[in-house]
């Protein structure tokens, strides 16, 4: 029969089954399965990929558009061919016995072959005989079937002359029967899909965006409430099936939040409603970025200005440039931190709001961002839950039944709507802000990183804070950056201390992968402070106006005070301890006497959190004011405590806050990433020069803001604040002595060179932003010469360079490669990482652990009063699961390694994906045991102080 009469009602066998509903027993056709798969991608190609990626798509396969999208579609209703297949038809028997008497005589042998490597070795045949050449590993058939055997998360590798070679197949997947039906299903998606001719060629972008949009309609066709109704409906042939599922596909794509939309041209004072006009820098962007972006096309563009500029209103304007002229929709906006990703979330948010859309989610990817209520309460129903790359929706789905489809969980994400919460769905969302990490994975060998990719090059990527990361993360940033020029996508880098080496690399690598060759002696340098613009096409620097850049340094310039206090390290040990003069914390003390005498907002940033802890514990001892003007914040405090703690420090300590009249943080470098808070005196642990400045872009933040107003402690005197105090630690001959830990922080080499400018630096006014980028330079740049001046601090360089080449082969290991690179599309998924193994810094492997209370009977409960069990049952509520993850927090796994029976949490808890890694630590209300041992670790959570650790030597 040809494909006109298969379409028909009585054309093409219809019974072999696709989905599956143990629950009801009912069946859905595997043929509109298909159907529906490719439909739906149909619908993501006209309202969910942007033309900068069909274009990708389109070039990769050599064809127009518009046959590329039929070429699309066909693939992706093709993905699930390999269930026609013995070994998936007979795994439900109701199902089974519905197959032909013809079928089940022709099955064979049943073999174990998962279906999606099924699909791959019986579709290369397939494809080949529709004129898809089979040849190496970058040949159109090879990578098609590659796509197809991907759609469940990883690229498989294909053996076209061992596995997947035509007397396997035959051998193993079913007999005559079974490959003639599997080959009228193709050539039926072929028809209905409109493919005129196969591609000559595939290009890696194009077969990772290809399958990324498969793995995404794939997953709405496989919401149990999107095909159990066409279940229950009337039979009718594979056409008008067709016909249907386009139309259920369109408003399923609608209703999702999936279709793209473009935000109206509103004045800047409407989309930045805090800003009366915009700055030099600012408004150099929208006068001169528009003209090279249209007359160059995409590209990478670097903002560098002091800190709390305004440089984060300039990125937007950059990427609505963008998005106008290069094809893209929508802003991806990553940070290195999670308290900087709910800030700028916030700040996101209000700008996509400020142009009034119909419909505009805005998502936050982060392990934390469930416990962000500004997030999750206006957005989402108290009942919803959220999971990164968790199980389907479906707990009956057949794709569980992979052997290669690993069960792996990650860390919670939410987003505006039921669809969008679930999974890596968030990061699809228009308009995402995100921590860096979840960026990274799309270039580490993790399942679904091709839907990472689809989702980050569709957008503007903006990366915040570019300068924060080490060397681990920096060379994951770099890869990112090759494939993100590879596909044409916009990016724009944000720092305020970036040394121009950093900056150099980062645009390099971009261009590189945009095919830019030969750009080994050219400098990418912005200048301070200014912008940057390289185009993929030319990879021509183009730069902020001279002129432009003199009046923003001469608006933004301010004058701050260092002053260096020399100090003893001495931890606290027993509360009680008298502490001796020149000791840290009473140097502490003295420091903060204006604001706990006379009042005033002050910060104490710590090196580490036991610092921290004995700081605050010691300035509580001797505090005379209200007890919650005295607050503690770090990251060793329940997901509650520290989320509600960020937002009551940016609420009360920004730039509208209603400013306490005293107030005195002690914290950790929490401080330093894109908190737009302001403080009148300020201080710190000895840290590097970039941490420092970074920290000083909290101090007098505000104070252009506020003229006029009467927001400033009486002690503040315009001409000697604002002052930040550097504590330096010494030992006794007064030479720097870091205390134990502080090296793994930081460099030592770049604590002890900053240690060494400091006293140039008291002596005269630091002026920012013109000091900044030479001091940068002088301790962070490749040019630095402080490093030789000592022997010792040479062979601080030669072991901080040493240490950081152990971390980029560290971080090499599990890059995939550029895409350039690929030859079979396996490379990209060589290793098996789980999101939950894959490690975006050096040394972090999170587990999640929970602080409880254990009563006499053995009853484990969130409170010390025991009015507050910890669920135990099959199935935790989503308000179950919230609570505790609330109660919980993240620790280094090294630390509870050797956790005990005690500390295991309930056996329900295991089948959760969000909980499987939960350690506890109860505190026994008989023996009023607190504090446990892991081996050489011992914990003990305090109330007040939060998580306490140390090591047994």
């Amino acid at each position: 029969m040809g494909v006109v009469e298969d379409g028909r009602y009585d054309g093409v066998d219809r019974r072999p089954w696709g989905k599956f509903d143990r629950a009801t027993l009912r069946v859905y056709s595997l043929l509109f399965h298909l159907i529906d798969v490719g439909a739906v991608a149909g619908v993501l190609w006209d309202r969910f990929l942007v033309p900068s990626q069909r274009r990708v798509i389109s070039a990769g396969l050599n064809m127009r558009q518009e046959q590329a999208r039929s070429v699309m579609c066909f693939l992706a209703g093709m993905h699930d061919i390999g269930k026609l297949i013995p070994y998936f038809q007979a795994r439900e028997p109701v199902a089974y016995v519905r197959l032909g008497e013809e079928l089940v005589a022709d099955a064979g042998p049943v073999v174990h072959v998962p279906h999606a490597r099924a699909s791959m070795h019986v579709g290369l045949h397939l494809l080949g005989e529709l004129g898809f050449a089979v040849g190496g590993n970058d040949s159109p058939a090879v990578r098609a079937a590659q796509c197809l055997g991907g759609h469940h998360g990883r690229f498989l590798q294909l053996d076209v002359d061992g596995a997947a070679s035509a007397q396997r197949v035959q051998a193993t997947l079913g007999g005559p029967g079974w490959q003639e039906l599997r080959r009228r299903y193709v050539r039926l998606l072929w028809h209905l899909f409109g493919v005129e001719e196969a591609p000559k060629t595939m290009s890696v972008e194009a077969a990772v965006l290809i399958t990324g949009l498969t793995m995404v309609a794939d997953r709405i066709a496989s919401q149990r409430r999107y095909w159990v109704p066409n279940a229950d409906t009337p039979s009718f042939g594979a056409a008008e099936h067709h016909s249907r599922a386009r139309r259920q596909a369109g408003e399923e794509v609608e209703r999702l939040g999936l279709a793209r939309f473009a935000l109206d041209r509103i004045p800047f004072t409407t989309a930045h409603p805090a800003l009366e006009e915009p700055n030099a820098l600012q408004a150099s962007v929208m006068e001169e970025f528009p003209r090279l972006v249209a007359e160059r096309g995409s590209g990478i563009a670097v903002v560098t200005d002091a800190m709390g500029t305004g440089k984060s209103v300039a990125a937007l304007e950059m990427a609505r440039i963008f998005n106008e002229h290069c094809g893209t929709q929508g802003v991806m906006w990553l940070l290195p931190a999670t308290a900087a990703a709910d800030q700028a979330w916030e700040v996101l948010d209000r700008y996509v709001r400020a142009h009034r859309p119909e419909y505009a989610p805005v998502t936050l990817v982060h392990h934390h961002s469930d416990l962000n209520e500004a997030y999750t309460g206006r957005l989402l129903s108290p009942a919803d839950t959220c999971v990164l790359d968790g199980p389907p929706d479906d707990p009956f789905a057949d794709d569980q039944d992979d052997a290669d489809d690993e069960r792996e969980y990650g860390p919670g994400v939410a987003g505006p709507d039921a669809w969008l919460r679930g999974r890596d769905n968030a990061l699809l969302a228009q308009y995402t802000v995100s921590t860096t990490d979840q960026a990274q994975m799309a270039v580490l060998p993790v399942r679904h990183s091709a839907l990472r990719m689809l989702a980050l090059t569709g957008k503007t990527v903006v990366v915040d804070e570019a300068h924060a990361l080490d060397a681990f993360s920096q060379l994951q940033l770099l890869r990112l950056l090759q494939w993100l020029g590879a596909m044409n996508c916009p990016v724009v880098l944000l720092s305020a201390t970036m040394p121009a080496s950093t900056a150099t690399e980062l645009v390099r690598a971009y261009l590189w992968g945009a095919g830019r060759t030969g750009l080994h002696t050219v400098s990418f340098a912005p200048g301070y402070p200014g912008w940057l613009f390289a185009d993929a096409a030319t990879a021509t620097a183009h730069r902020m106006s001279e002129p432009a850049r003199h009046e923003q340094r001469a608006a933004q310039r301010r004058i701050a005070h260092i002053r260096v206090r020399k100090v003893i390290y001495q931890p606290l040990g027993q509360p009680g301890r008298a502490l001796e003069a020149g000791e840290r914390l009473a140097v502490i003390a003295d420091v903060l006497q204006p604001v706990i005498r006379r009042g005033g907002c002050a910060a104490v940033v710590c090196a580490t959190v036991a610092d921290a802890q004995d700081t605050y514990a010691y300035l509580r001892r001797i505090w005379t004011g209200r007890g919650d003007d005295l607050v503690l914040m770090h990251a060793r405090v329940k997901g509650r405590r520290r989320q509600n703690t960020l937002e009551d420090l940016r609420h009360q300590l920004g730039p509208a806050g209603p400013r306490p009249a005293r107030r005195v943080v002690v914290t950790t470098s929490l401080l330093d990433v894109s908190l737009d808070v302001d403080v009148d005196l300020m201080v710190s642990d000895l840290a590097s020069v970039a941490r420092l400045l970074q920290r000083l872009g909290r101090l007098g933040r505000f104070t252009h803001l506020w003229t006029g107003q009467d927001r400033r402690p009486a002690w503040w005197n315009a001409g000697t604040s604002p002052t930040l105090t550097v504590l330096h630690p010494v030992n006794s001959s007064g030479a720097t002595a870091l205390p134990p830990g502080w090296d793994t922080l930081e460099p030592a080499v770049a604590l002890h060179e900053t240690a060494r400018l400091l006293p140039a630096l008291e002596k005269e006014p630091l002026v920012v932003p013109d000091a900044v980028q030479a001091l940068v330079e002088q301790v962070h740049g490749v040019t630095s010469g402080v490093a030789a001046q000592t022997t010792r601090l040479q062979q601080m360089a030669a072991a901080y360079q040493a240490r950081t080449t152990r971390q980029e082969q560290l971080s090499a290991i599990h890059l995939v490669p550029p895409a350039k690179r690929v030859s079979s599309l396996a490379d990209l998924h060589r290793q098996h990482l789980t999101t939950a193994q894959a490690v975006t810094r050096p040394g972090l492997l999170p587990r999640r652990l929970l602080p409880c209370h254990r009563s006499a009977d053995g009853t484990l409960t969130f409170d010390a009063a025991g009015q507050l069990p910890l669920p135990d049952q099959e199935h935790l509520s989503p308000r179950q699961l919230r609570g505790i993850l609330e109660h919980s927090l993240p620790v280094p796994a090294a630390w509870v390694a050797r956790a005990s029976a005690g500390h295991q949490p309930p056996a329900s808890w295991k089948q959760d994906p969000l909980l499987a890694d939960i350690v506890l630590l109860p505190t026994d209300s008989v023996a009023r045991e607190s504090e446990h041992r892991f081996g050489q670790h011992w914990l003990r959570m305090d109330e007040e102080l939060g998580l306490q650790h140390r090591k047994q030597q």
